[in-house]
């Protein structure tokens, strides 16, 4: 996405530059949503970032592949890789969807991973962030929030500052990138300013907006 790459870069880990990155989602648009200010801003000294999606039907795998390309393809290497597992029943196939999570991020060193927070009431969102635990452990784990019906947001513990321009653009990527789900109540340009300008309150973002994570355990050093 040309035209944000300007904003600070943020060096997640003991100010070692983050060049490697790994997204998990349940589905498409889950990282987006989740996490697209913060990957704009990790964008420019990224030198590949990998998005593993564990379900999506063809449209919807068309939908996550072009939006990662994108967002990011301006600036980094992007991989994306797409399971077939039925939504809603990613945590009912267990042995599958974790081989799925597994395999794909096989011989992968990332400096940051971002995945669905073990708060999330979606239980495929539950099962991503779970097995994200078990098969990345070694790494720094960044827990997103997604809004929903649900109600299930709780105060994240760590904060990533987004300017007016980036929340701006990641609206309009979210907006624009997932068709297919513009029939849903909650996905409104709206619910996302709103979410991340409570969570820009809450860490005294320069312009007012920010995106939360959960970070479980954080080695510094």
């Amino acid at each position: 996405m040309a035209g944000v790459g300007t904003a600070p870069m943020i060096s997640l880990v003991a100010g070692r530059p983050v060049r490697t990155v790994v997204c998990l989602g349940a589905h498409p648009d889950d990282i987006e949503i989740g996490c697209a200010g913060t990957l704009l801003r990790l964008a420019p000294e990224a030198t590949e970032v990998l998005f593993v999606i564990t379900s999506g039907d063809d449209r919807r795998k068309r939908e996550a592949e072009e939006s990662a390309h994108r967002l990011l393809g301006d600036h980094c290497a992007v991989r994306v890789q797409v399971g077939e597992l039925a939504d809603g029943f990613v945590a009912y196939d267990a042995s599958r969807a974790k081989s799925f999570l597994r395999d794909s991020v096989t011989g992968v060193t990332p400096d940051v991973v971002f995945a669905p927070s073990r708060h999330d009431l979606h239980q495929d969102h539950r099962f991503v962030a779970e097995v994200a635990l078990q098969v990345l452990r070694d790494h720094l784990i960044l827990e997103y929030e997604i809004p929903k019906y649900d109600g299930d947001l709780v105060p994240p513990n760590l904060y990533v500052p987004l300017s007016t321009e980036l929340l701006r653009a990641k609206v309009d990527h979210l907006r624009g990138s997932f068709e297919s789900q513009h029939d849903k109540p909650w996905y409104r340009p709206e619910v996302f300013q709103s979410l991340a300008t409570i969570r820009g309150i809450e860490c005294h973002a320069e312009d007012g907006a920010a995106e939360g994570f959960h970070a479980r355990k954080v080695v510094l050093g």
